[in-house]
């Protein structure tokens, strides 16, 4: 767990900014973003690497903000890691654009640039085009969808060959969640 917050701790160090050719969507609803999320694909980093069964969970904090709370499965240590943040809106609450941190005044930019109407699935970037996470409510989509996903990821600039699938198969675990 430490090594996971560390991590997250340098990939935070202040960046904020937007990616060139990622919009972040507008008439954005927090609550109906809110909740369980399952990680179906991403682009590599240190701080989740060897993860399986990797979900977020959003929730509402007392001061307005949004409570981050990141696991996953490492085969490699047979342990559930876990994660927690808070979010922030950098620009309004109708946009999907926030800054997140896990660890102190130490901000990374959590872009939301594709959901659809029913709040499903999404595509998020960092501040960087080496980030990106394939999200859905559930731990599997369609070839189809996942197709259109990677698609609409590979026009907006990102390395989408370089996408890592994450397996979602809770029998790889020997702990009970």
């Amino acid at each position: 767990m430490k090594k996971l917050s560390i991590a997250l701790v340098i990939f935070m160090m202040g960046c904020t900014g937007i990616p060139e050719d990622v919009t972040p969507v507008d008439n954005f609803k927090l609550e109906k973003y809110l909740g369980k999320w399952y990680e179906i694909a991403r682009l590599d980093h240190s701080f989740e690497r060897g993860l399986s069964q990797v979900t977020a969970e959003y929730g509402l904090r007392d001061d307005g903000g949004v409570s981050v709370l990141n696991r996953g499965y490492s085969a490699k240590d047979d342990s559930r890691k876990e994660a927690e943040g808070k979010a922030y809106f950098v620009t309004n609450p109708d946009q999907g654009y926030l800054k997140v941190s896990f660890f102190g005044p130490f901000y990374g930019s959590y872009i939301v640039f594709e959901l659809d109407g029913n709040y499903q699935y999404s595509l998020v970037s960092g501040p960087d085009k080496s980030y990106l996470w394939i999200l859905a409510r559930g731990p599997k989509i369609s070839k189809e969808l996942q197709d259109i996903l990677t698609a609409r990821a590979a026009a907006s600039g990102f390395d989408t060959s370089k996408l890592i699938f994450v397996d979602q198969d809770k029998s790889l675990a020997s702990q009970p969640h």
